[in-house]
């Protein structure tokens, strides 16, 4: 099975996929934000390559059809941890339709996500798979796979505006951010500035254990921590272990646990 949102995006996306990014504030839920993400048409670049890559396939999938669209958000409308990688990966989310599946990547967060309690499975590997996360939601500030792992500045500011919404549909549940990487921290603390969060100046730089309380003008709180991307490169080197990704998880649970329990 490759993919599962099923929706007819021009109930709130009257302009057409090109312009689907300008329509993200009309969303008045999750899955319609989903079903808006996964029409989006806006990046030729990026449109060029994710299908391309469908098209020519890797050895392995060759006989698999490939989702070759948009990745939207995998996880409840009500999380209170919120995942922010980079993009999806060619022959990972670009294949199967959902964040950080099908690919190595992947199957280092969702182990270490599991491990913690964040997760039913630890394998993620087609959304059939079975696996729910559990008060946690998965996205990222580019919606498509680009090439070579590297979506430029344009991309990430036309796309901002799905993180956007994204933020502001979980407002009333999200009490932690959990940042992979340096990209998805600059293009996440352009958001919140931009949505009127009260960031510090200069703006916090990226770093691994990272940890900046926010507040914003009526009344929500948001703990953002950073975290090394769980890339090939990073986890390969062991820049990045498992014990690193599932010390940060279990502290962004903590704190999302001590929020809830302020809010009873």
């Amino acid at each position: 099975m490759v993919g599962d949102v099923s929706c007819e995006p021009t109930e709130i996306n009257h302009r057409g996929p090109e312009q689907a990014p300008s329509a993200a504030g009309a969303a008045r839920t999750v899955a319609e934000l989903d079903c808006l993400v996964s029409s989006c048409f806006a990046c030729p670049r990026l449109v060029a390559w994710r299908e391309e890559v469908a098209r020519v396939k890797r050895a392995a999938f060759r006989d698999q059809d490939y989702w070759a669209r948009p990745v939207p958000g995998f996880g409840p409308d009500d999380a209170s941890i919120l995942v922010v990688g980079l993009a999806p990966a060619a022959n990972g989310g670009n294949r199967t339709g959902r964040m950080f599946t099908g690919d190595q990547s992947g199957e280092v967060l969702f182990a270490a996500l599991h491990a913690v309690g964040l997760s039913t499975g630890a394998h993620p590997v087609a959304v059939d798979d079975g696996i729910e996360l559990l008060g946690t939601r998965l996205t990222a500030p580019v919606h498509c796979a680009p090439p070579q792992n590297k979506p430029t500045a344009e991309e990430r500011h036309r796309c901002a505006p799905f993180l956007s919404r994204e933020l502001e549909l979980l407002a009333d549940s999200l009490a932690v951010i959990v940042v992979l990487g340096a990209f998805g921290w600059q293009a996440l603390f352009t958001v919140l500035t931009e949505g009127g969060w009260r960031v510090p100046r200069p703006r916090p730089r990226f770093a691994h254990g990272a940890r900046v309380r926010l507040t914003h003008p009526d009344g929500r709180a948001v703990t953002v921590l950073g975290c090394y991307h769980v890339s090939q490169h990073n986890t390969f080197t062991g820049r990045l272990t498992p014990a690193m990704l599932e010390d940060i998880l279990r502290t962004a649970k903590g704190i999302a646990a001590e929020q809830e329990a302020r809010n009873r």
